[in-house]
């Protein structure tokens, strides 16, 4: 049930045969994400479990989830823009039934990642589906 941003970042993928050509890909999403203002960057927002620091500062609309992110390392912050092409837009009930870990396998990202980045996006991930369970 990917959304069709998602689908896109997967294409492209696809079209990539090198790793080195996939890893620059992720940090130009990073790149290209607009920042997290500073004053979302606080204790309840960060994301405990990652190397590097992580902020998600979840958004609701009229039902949809959205979120921001932000993070201090370019690799991370385009893991935050993979994520966000995977759940931005979804119903709330929708997020919860997204297979994250399936959908991060067509990219081949657990294969490539190191162990303390592929727990830091579980962390992510986790946190996704906890805030959009339970929207304050």
């Amino acid at each position: 049930m990917a959304t069709p941003a998602f689908e896109d970042i997967a294409e492209t993928f696809e079209f990539l045969d090198d790793w080195e050509d996939r890893y620059r890909h992720v940090i130009e999403l990073g790149r290209a994400m607009p920042p997290l203002d500073d004053s979302f960057k606080v204790p309840a927002l960060k994301v405990e479990g990652c190397a590097s620091q992580v902020w998600l500062r979840p958004m609701v609309d009229a039902g949809r989830f959205d979120f921001q992110g932000d993070s201090d390392a370019m690799i991370v912050r385009g893991l935050i823009a993979i994520l966000h092409a995977l759940y931005a837009g979804l119903d709330l009930t929708e997020v919860g039934q997204v297979d994250a870990a399936a959908e991060l396998q067509r990219l081949g990202l657990t294969d490539h990642l190191s162990a303390q980045r592929s727990n830091g996006l579980r962390a992510m991930v986790e946190r996704i589906r906890e805030v959009s369970a339970s929207p304050s």
